[in-house]
């Protein structure tokens, strides 16, 4: 069977991150969306996504095709159910698809005239930016499950202080030197080639990925996830790095998502709760409006290739677009649109020609190349959010 991925009605209520990627891209837990979805199939999958992103994410469609709604996270028991289904049958989860069945000779889809199957049992669904870091202990812990069952950990230096080990995983090359991990309230994953150096505290739950080092004195706890090839240190408290980012030096990063490519510069910190301990307001690229997400506790969304300068504050709830550049003195303010350059003194535009070119660098660093891919889906974005930069 080929097995589709589909944005479905969540992209725009997820953006900066869907700016350059599609909802399968985004990344909770350990593994991308389309990762445990692959994972679980154990079948490769395509993407139906926005146009100008399907060049990089193409889709491929055969004779029989199954479309999975990628805003859920798969589970034995869904998976089950999206393998089985046939001809004119779709798997519903209320009054939303999860997944439905089509052929490349249909010419559209009429749910009216499938039969809808109830998906009966407790799902993970990705519908708001925050979802990213509030239901990261759940996916982490299921990630956690799916990757190591009937595996056995890599050791692990003596020089190590271990509190429940049981829940500690290492991969093929993982180093860990003289630090403190405490798997009590959640697991440890330490990825293939990554590094924890020496002097560092961690609390689970915490997915470190391929490549990510965790740099001298690190505090970090509270299910947090540090992507491929990123680089961490200070305080990080329940926050979400999708990789190739670095928030490499003291300062405090909680309640977050930071995409790939972003720079937190050093002595950074973003709030997390307000003074008067109010619920978080942030803002939703959908409605064009602030809203309310019912949390207590939310911190900074950054997009893809965005920046700080170091000393950077940034207030509780906080959204920051894609290739942004902010500096200091003062709190930017708690909606920065993609393309934007400055702080709490005003911004301009930050032209793609410029910006392209830290990115080409930044990239280079890591041994990945900035293609023309890359740059007609950032030029994309430079259009697209025009009507948000008033200078």
């Amino acid at each position: 069977m080929n097995y589709i991925l589909f944005d479905g009605t969540v992209r725009k209520a997820l953006l900066p991150f869907t700016f350059t990627r599609p909802v399968a891209e985004i990344r909770i837990g350990i593994l991308t969306i389309r990762e445990k979805w692959e994972h679980y199939l154990k079948s490769t999958t395509t993407t139906i996504t926005e146009e100008y992103l399907s060049v990089k994410y193409p889709m491929v469609e055969m004779e029989e095709n199954v479309l999975i709604n990628a805003s859920f996270l798969p589970t034995k028991k869904l998976v089950d159910m999206v393998t089985e289904l046939t001809v004119n049958q779709a798997i519903f989860y209320g009054e939303d698809v999860i997944a439905f069945y089509t052929s490349d000779t249909q010419e559209e889809v009429n749910f009216e005239t499938y039969e809808a199957i109830e998906f009966q049992g407790e799902v993970c669904r990705i519908e708001k930016t925050w979802d990213i870091f509030s239901k990261n202990a759940a996916a982490l812990q299921a990630d956690f499950d799916l990757i190591t069952e009937g595996r056995i950990s890599e050791p692990i230096s003596n020089t190590n202080r271990l509190i429940c080990p049981e829940n500690i995983f290492l991969e093929e090359g993982a180093k860990v030197e003289h630090s403190i991990l405490n798997a009590t309230e959640g697991p440890i994953y330490i990825g293939k080639n990554a590094e924890v150096w020496e002097g560092s505290l961690i609390r689970g739950g915490l997915a470190l990925c391929d490549h990510a080092v965790v740099k001298m004195g690190a505090k970090i706890y509270g299910a947090t996830t540090v992507g491929p090839y990123s680089k961490v240190c200070g305080e990080i408290s329940n926050s979400v790095i999708f990789g190739y980012s670095s928030k490499g030096h003291e300062g405090y990063l909680g309640n977050a998502v930071l995409g790939e490519w972003c720079n937190i510069g050093a002595d950074s910190n973003n709030s997390n709760l307000k003074n008067n301990y109010a619920k978080v307001k942030l803002w939703n690229y959908e409605t064009e409006s602030f809203e309310q997400t019912g949390l207590q506790f939310c911190g900074l969304m950054m997009g893809d290739h965005s920046k700080s300068a170091i000393n950077t504050m940034f207030n509780t709830g906080t959204v920051i677009g894609v290739n942004c550049n902010i500096y200091v003195p003062g709190f930017p303010r708690n909606f920065v649109p993609s393309f934007s350059w400055g702080g709490a003194s005003g911004f301009i535009s930050y032209q793609p020609a410029k910006a392209f070119e830290a990115a080409k660098v930044m990239m280079a660093r890591r041994g990945v190349e900035f293609t023309t891919l890359d740059e007609d889906i950032l030029n994309h974005v430079f259009e697209e959010t025009k009507k948000w930069r008033k200078y």
